[in-house]
C-alpha cells in the first residue's frame, strides 16, 4: 500500500519523500521539505511531468546545492538497486534524476565509464 502526503492540492508518495530526503522516519509532514525536494518527488513519481518541470529546475534557485545532488544520486543507486522489480519504472526515475542532474550541474556525478572509454587495453 502506497501512502502520500498532501501539501495544496499536490500528492506525494510518501517512500520518494523518504528516498529524496535520504530521510527514513519521514512522515506526513512536509512543510519543511524544501521546494527543490518537493518538485523533484513530483518528477520522479510521474517521469512524464519531467518536459513540463525542466525550466523550473532550470530557473530554480537551490538552497542546497550539495544537499539536492545527493537527492539525485539517492534516485540513481536506488533505482540501479532496484530495477529488477520494475525495470521501466527504475529507468525512468533513473533518467529523470541524472536529466536534471545534467541540467544543473553540467555532469553526471556517478557516471560508468566502460574501459574502452578511458583508454585501459587489455
Amino acid at each position: 500500500m502506497v501512502e502520500f502526503a498532501t501539501l495544496g492540492d499536490k500528492k506525494y508518495s510518501l517512500q520518494t519523500i523518504k528516498l529524496v530526503t535520504g530521510d527514513i522516519s519521514a512522515g506526513t509532514d512536509i512543510h519543511n521539505i524544501p521546494e527543490e525536494q518537493l518538485l523533484l518527488c513530483e518528477a520522479i513519481d510521474d517521469p512524464y511531468l519531467l518536459p513540463f518541470l525542466l525550466e523550473k529546475f532550470y530557473m530554480m534557485v537551490i538552497k542546497d546545492a550539495e544537499q539536492f545532488r545527493l537527492c539525485l544520486i539517492r534516485i540513481q543507486v536506488d533505482s540501479d538497486m532496484r530495477l529488477n522489480e520494475d525495470i521501466q519504472k527504475h529507468q525512468h526515475r533513473r533518467y529523470v534524476s541524472r536529466t536534471i542532474e545534467k541540467l544543473m550541474y553540467r555532469d553526471i556525478f556517478l557516471e560508468i565509464e566502460r574501459e574502452e572509454d578511458v583508454g585501459i587495453e587489455a
